[in-house]
């Protein structure tokens, strides 16, 4: 499978290297690629994966069968537009992005939040794309190698395009999450709430010194 992955910072070069490693075809997509070479973290990183590409957000949009969203969810829409729609249509998009607001400061408020979210907006503004939320909850880390958190814990789908979530579930399934551990919220709407875990996930990850950690959804089963 050809994979885009818009983003070129940690959790897009993490989810790169992962696909690549799984024997996937992958590009980085970023605005213009001589700048991003001439940083120095990523040209180390680039060094150490050359088997992922780098491109122009619309030359990596038309590679990709598959596009991963990693940017800055302040900046997803301006991306995605400059990846250009003609690019987009069809093709599954797989938002892992949360819209935290820096402008003042730290922590990160969210925006939009409440009664919208990243994955409705993106939707509504790329009909043309199958965009399912996911990943969004959890450090890039855990995102590829949910081992790195002890015992059960879960990760949530939502989306329009039943088609669309079962590929993704099935990407899910190679990084190694079980399917137990997948839990499907429903439509892209349901993005709301799962994005408004990241001021709690911040919060925890302050009190714990660590990301290698998860959220766990535990219930009586059916019937009880």
């Amino acid at each position: 499978m050809r994979y885009a992955v818009l983003g070129t910072g940690i959790v897009g070069r993490t989810v790169a290297a992962r696909l690549a490693s799984l024997g996937h075809e992958v590009v980085i997509g970023t605005r213009d690629p001589e700048v991003t070479l001439a940083r120095t973290e990523y040209a180390e990183w680039q060094s150490a994966n050359p088997q992922v590409g780098l491109a122009s957000f619309p030359d990596a949009a038309r590679h990709g069968d598959v596009l991963v969203n990693a940017t800055g969810g302040q900046v997803s829409v301006a991306a995605l537009t400059e990846a250009d729609a003609a690019h987009l249509d069809g093709k599954v998009l797989i938002d892992i992005a949360n819209p935290l607001d820096f402008s003042h400061g730290f922590p990160p408020t969210l925006d939009p939040v409440d009664d919208d979210s990243l994955g409705e907006l993106l939707q509504r503004t790329f009909p043309g794309l199958r965009v399912v939320k996911t990943l969004n909850t959890m450090n890039c880390q855990v995102m590829v190698e949910p081992a790195r958190v002890p015992g059960e814990h879960n990760v949530f789908l939502s989306g329009e395009d039943a088609d669309a979530k079962k590929s993704v579930r099935e990407l899910l399934h190679s990084f190694g999450w079980p399917e137990e551990s997948i839990l499907d919220l429903g439509g892209i709407e349901s993005a709301r709430g799962t994005e408004m875990l990241l001021p709690v996930w911040l919060r925890l990850m302050g009190t714990l010194g660590h990301a290698d950690f998860n959220f766990h959804i535990q219930g009586a089963t059916a019937g009880d």
